[in-house]
């Protein structure tokens, strides 16, 4: 279980993340919109996952059976500001409709890729 330390930790955590992609999204939409930086958006995409994971881990100073819930809580809070904002404040990330499509795509590869890191991470090797 996440202490109240680490849960509040994880809160600030989780809004300076989204604050960052959001930011990304609304002042490099390039990055997403055309084709060769678009991909490699989604190739780097795995490199900024395991940091942000890293990041989550030390910041809350977490445990190895703790990881995966914190990564969670974090990613729980960014989509949610995320559906809430891309509902509501869709202009937050932008004026481009192929802008603000492509950028909510490499959300959702950005969540997947860091919980699928965590998941790595918090891997038991078995016993020789």
């Amino acid at each position: 279980m996440l202490t109240r330390r680490q849960i509040l930790i994880l809160l600030v955590v989780g809004l300076l993340l989204w604050v960052g992609a959001t930011a990304t999204i609304r002042f490099y939409p390039q990055g997403f919109t055309r084709s060769a930086a678009g991909d490699l958006s989604f190739a780097i995409t795995p490199f900024f996952a395991w940091l942000s994971v890293e990041a989550i881990r030390r910041s809350a100073s977490l445990s190895r059976d703790r990881l995966l819930a914190g990564v969670a809580l974090v990613g729980a809070i960014a989509m949610m500001i995320d559906g809430a904002a891309l509902r509501w404040a869709a202009q937050l990330y932008g004026s481009d409709p192929h802008g603000l499509h492509r950028g909510a795509a490499w959300l959702l590869w950005g969540y997947g890729i860091s919980l699928a890191a965590a998941l790595l991470m918090v891997r038991r090797r078995p016993s020789a």
